[in-house]
């Protein structure tokens, strides 16, 4: 009964942080965008993961993300079945999280804010109409680079104190680069969320995010196996 309590309390985090970090992500995008920029929106993303690490990273670890629980569970750091159930938990939270911005978004008299709702595309759903093949090799490069960051963090000498502060300067700066090529997912449950709630041409498109970001996390377990584990590895 207490192991089962447990889980549900790390499910339960893994909701609420991806919900919160839609919300606050999507949702500065959407409703604050044309005031913040591209840099705002960046800075958002990143400093709302950089908080909820340290609120929820002791509950959960925060992963809030299902590249980053893929893979933890290739490098044995959380089981199959905690695999599962975080990312249907990402994958609620996102889509709750999408569905509030909605609505908030929908009280604004004007409805063209919504039209979008952030969604992450490919040619003409692209922010600057990038191509199939530049939208993946960027989102791929992009998780990979993200995740081996996070994977960095798993060392022995990596003081876990600036987990935080790396993971969530990483995010922002990867936003800054690829925000005008993709809208930046790196994450399938930021951009599962926006596409159901829009649907159309995003929910189409959803796949080659989900197809980028496993490339880029068998790249990350590549580099991390080879610069982090060298003959430890199993």
């Amino acid at each position: 009964m207490q192991n089962t309590r447990s889980s549900c309390v790390r499910y339960t985090a893994e909701l609420f942080g991806t919900l919160v970090l839609v919300l606050m992500g999507v949702g500065s995008a959407v409703i604050a965008g044309a005031a913040i920029g591209n840099l705002g929106v960046s800075l958002t993303f990143g400093f709302t993961l950089l908080a909820l690490i340290y609120t929820i990273g002791p509950v959960s670890g925060c992963h809030i993300n299902p590249a980053v629980s893929i893979g933890l569970f290739f490098l044995n750091n959380i089981s199959g079945k905690d695999t599962f159930f975080y990312i249907v938990a990402q994958l609620v939270g996102a889509s709750i999280g999408a569905w509030l911005v909605y609505i908030i978004a929908s009280g604004k008299m004007d409805h063209t804010v919504i039209t979008s709702l952030g969604t992450n595309g490919f040619d003409e759903l692209s922010p600057g109409k990038y191509t199939m093949m530049a939208v993946g090799i960027t989102e791929a490069l992009m998780t990979a680079l993200f995740l081996i960051v996070i994977f960095a963090t798993l060392t022995e000498k990596f003081d876990t104190g600036f987990i935080g502060i790396a993971v969530g300067l990483t995010l922002a700066v990867i936003h800054l680069v690829s925000i005008p090529i993709s809208n930046t997912s790196v994450n399938f449950a930021r951009s599962f969320g926006p596409a159901i709630v829009i649907q159309g041409g995003a929910l189409q498109q959803l796949w080659l995010f989900g197809a980028a970001q496993l490339v880029g996390v068998i790249i990350a377990i590549g580099l991390y196996k080879m610069i982090y584990c060298q003959s430890n590895c199993d």
